[in-house]
Order: C-alpha cells, then sequence, then structure tokens
C-alpha cells in the first residue's frame, strides 16, 4: 500500500470516488474546491500521485487556461 501524506489520501479518495462515479477529466481548482485545499496545493501533489498512485491512473492530459489531468481506475 502506497504512504500517503493526509493532502494527497484527501486527493486520491476524491479523484477514486469520482471515477468510480463516471468522471475522468479534472482540474486542480475544481478538486481543491470539493475538498478545501488550494488550486495550487492540489497541482503540485498532482504530478507525484501520477507517479506513486496505485488505486488510479493519473496522466497530464491537456492544457487549456489550466492543465487538466484524465483520471482512470487503475487495473
Amino acid at each position: 500500500m502506497t504512504d500517503y501524506t493526509e493532502e494527497e489520501a484527501r486527493i486520491v479518495a476524491y479523484l477514486r470516488h469520482s471515477v468510480s462515479s463516471g468522471d475522468r477529466y479534472f482540474r486542480a481548482k475544481n478538486i481543491a474546491e470539493s475538498i478545501g485545499l488550494s488550486a495550487k496545493q492540489v497541482g503540485s501533489r498532482l504530478p507525484t500521485l501520477a507517479e506513486k498512485s496505485e488505486d488510479v491512473e493519473i496522466e497530464k492530459w491537456g492544457r487549456s487556461k489550466s492543465t487538466t489531468w484524465r483520471v482512470t481506475p487503475q487495473g
């Protein structure tokens, strides 16, 4: 099992729940608003979580105004 900081655990839990509900594309700002963190806190952790998460697969998907992240179930 991967060790997460408290903030990383909140982000991964949110993503895991959202992906199970059918969502696939996220922006740090929207994640942050949902879990009570700042967009900067979320955005700085997503690249790290992309490498270490065993729960969901996180990949940088596109960039317009802000980076969009594509999240899919792992496995």
